[in-house]
């Protein structure tokens, strides 16, 4: 059996591990942490000409201040749609209406709702390590069917080890980035 077509599933495993991170600062973006940032509306979608879009697709969202993000709704028709979306978004923020532009201003967290976010952050941490050791288990299995194909028991212990390095160094990454998101919440 060659063993390149191994090494070219273990990038494969590797960019699927990447892209459980990406997921997992995705959605930490998503968190609230006090100040405005145009991320935090990224999750939001509205109901636009019968479809499901997302924000940024019908107005545009400038951060002027730390305390404050606005939208510039482009369709004068569209902006109770909007103000409703954030409203039923949950991000415990309340819309106020200029015209064809929304303002919302960002309150303070006070500390029970930041231990509420950080906890949220490590229900997020959480199911990007679930993810990341699904990917391994998906690699642990190549492994063993290339065992029974007659690879080496030097080569499966091996590659075996790429694995769990490979995971380890993603889980090492995830951990790293809830502590920073974590600490970035508890900021006051």
């Amino acid at each position: 059996m060659a063993e390149d077509e191994l090494d070219i599933d273990l990038d494969d495993l590797a960019r699927r591990m990447d892209g459980a991170l990406a997921a997992l600062r995705t959605e930490f973006a998503s968190l609230r942490t006090g100040r405005a940032s145009a991320s935090m509306l990224e999750p939001v979608m509205v109901d636009a000409y019968g479809q499901m879009t997302p924000i940024n697709q019908v107005g545009t969202v400038n951060v002027p201040e730390p305390r404050m993000v606005t939208i510039n709704v482009w369709d004068r028709g569209l902006v109770g749609k909007v103000e409703k979306a954030i409203r039923d978004s949950g991000l415990g923020i309340n819309p106020q209406l200029n015209g064809t532009i929304i303002m919302l201003p960002i309150p303070e967290l006070n500390e029970e709702r930041r231990r509420e976010l950080t906890k949220v952050a490590a229900q997020y941490a959480e199911h990007a390590r679930v993810a990341v050791r699904n990917v391994r288990r998906d690699g642990m299995d190549q492994i063993k069917k290339a065992k029974t194909k007659g690879m080496s028991e030097d080569d499966v212990k091996l590659w075996e080890e790429e694995v769990q390095e490979l995971t380890n160094g993603h889980i090492a990454k995830v951990d790293a980035a809830l502590e920073t998101k974590q600490a970035e919440i508890m900021q006051v």
